[in-house]
């Protein structure tokens, strides 16, 4: 059951009424449309958007190029899994300087955009050698703003820097400058259902995007050992049940500009609760040797409303239950010995998780996500594949291994690298 819309989303629709052309014309316009991911995550955001519709037109290493309106923009904020932000150009022009992009903003009509008694506030990506503080650059599109609706309304907006109204986003770059509504205000990359979570947990994105590159058919067991915080596992159930994000969350910044109709909001809401789907037998089982870690996992699912489809159990990720299966996935995420002296005393761990995969997981293909290639040796089966992903400022791999249960002999293949 989908959390229920607050009343002031319905009282912001009366803003609806009698509104210029050019309001209404940012829902029905097709522009430019860039959709932002974590990086090396692209190439899942690709998927994602294609099998919603959209055409891309380029893929780049944080994100997609598209086309729609802001309409279009609702659709894709509640269906994400692996983006960030989605961002509906409004201009491109030349800015030697940060006049020239003073002068450039101050000429958009806000007053048709910006609610006079609304709140907005101003994110920036710039590489311009005029400037030292993209801070500086935030200030004169505020600047710019709130000159322009005090010019036209006699009133000023309040701003901010919590995104939980209208978001104006700048790209900066040399000369050239790109001015966005940023639709999502805060990061889609956090699915809104994590409570607690738990010692280095992975962004949610990027676990829906390390699921979706396994093989893994969504109708197989998924077993995922020293689970921490759950996002895995609960990933993966959201993904076998087409859960979609925008189902935990209630505020998007699209919906405080003028001109927004909560009735498109709700329908792409209805049709998500249409979408979701029964998988009879789906089996994910998720283990931890943490007390304190399964019973936050669990408090996690029942938030995410999968706590039905997910076995929790506490144990050592060498005793977890692993049924038979000739499609199964073991997916595991170990600790990668960030901090001097553990990466000796995690050889002994990567060993085992070897050992594990070969005595447990006949018939499975195994992955394990770490992000130290020296550990990744310890396991000593050959990876299948090595498929680049990156976690906060660390040069990550998930790595893939091809099972085979007594009755087939392993064959060495050439590792590959996606």
């Amino acid at each position: 059951m989908r959390p229920g819309i607050p009343v002031f989303f319905y009282l912001l629709n009366s803003r609806n009424c009698d509104l210029p052309l050019f309001a209404m014309s940012l829902y029905t316009t097709i522009a430019p449309i860039t959709i932002t991911c974590h990086k090396r995550l692209s190439p899942y955001l690709e998927q994602e958007v294609k099998e919603l519709g959209f055409a891309i037109e380029e893929t780049f290493l944080t994100g997609v190029h598209s086309k729609g309106t802001v309409n279009d923009c609702i659709k894709l904020n509640l269906n994400l899994r692996c983006a960030s932000q989605v961002l509906y150009s409004l201009k491109q022009f030349e800015a030697p300087d940060a006049d020239a992009v003073y002068k450039n903003i101050v000429d958009y009509p806000w007053e048709q955009v910006i609610a006079e008694d609304g709140y907005f506030s101003v994110t920036s990506n710039v590489m311009n050698d005029t400037i030292n503080n993209s801070m500086f650059a935030n200030l004169r599109v505020k600047d710019a703003i709130v000159d322009r609706l005090r010019e036209k309304t006699g009133k000023r907006p309040s701003t901010g820097s919590e995104l939980i109204g209208v978001v104006v986003h700048l790209f900066w770059k040399n000369d050239e400058a790109e001015l966005f509504i940023d639709t999502s205000g805060d990061s889609l990359a956090r699915h809104g259902y994590r409570k607690i979570p738990g010692r280095a947990p992975m962004l949610e994105a990027l676990a829906a995007a390390t699921i979706m590159a396994t093989r893994w058919d969504r109708v197989s067991p998924f077993i995922n050992p020293m689970c921490g915080s759950g996002t895995v596992a609960i990933e993966a159930a959201l993904i076998a049940t087409n859960t979609r994000p925008g189902l935990f969350r209630l505020n998007y910044a699209f919906m405080h500009l003028i001109g927004y109709d909560a009735e498109v909001y709700h329908n792409e809401m209805d049709l998500l609760d249409k979408q979701i789907k029964d998988v009879p037998g789906l089996e994910i089982i998720a283990t931890d040797y943490s007390n304190i870690a399964i019973e936050n996992a669990r408090k996690n699912a029942i938030a995410a409303g999968v706590t039905k489809l997910i076995k929790f159990s506490v144990c050592d990720f060498a005793d977890t239950d692993v049924p038979k299966s000739s499609s199964g996935i073991m997916f595991m995420n170990p600790e990668y010995g960030e901090r001097l002296g553990e990466e000796t005393e995690l050889e002994t761990t990567y060993s085992l998780i070897g050992d594990f995969m070969k005595k447990k997981c006949g018939g499975y293909f195994g992955y394990i996500f770490t992000g130290n290639p020296n550990l990744a040796k310890k396991i000593g089966l050959k990876a299948k594949r090595r498929i680049e992903f990156y976690t906060s400022i660390i040069d990550c791999r998930l790595l893939e291994f091809e099972l085979y249960d007594g009755s087939r002999r392993m064959v060495r293949e050439p590792e590959t690298e996606k």
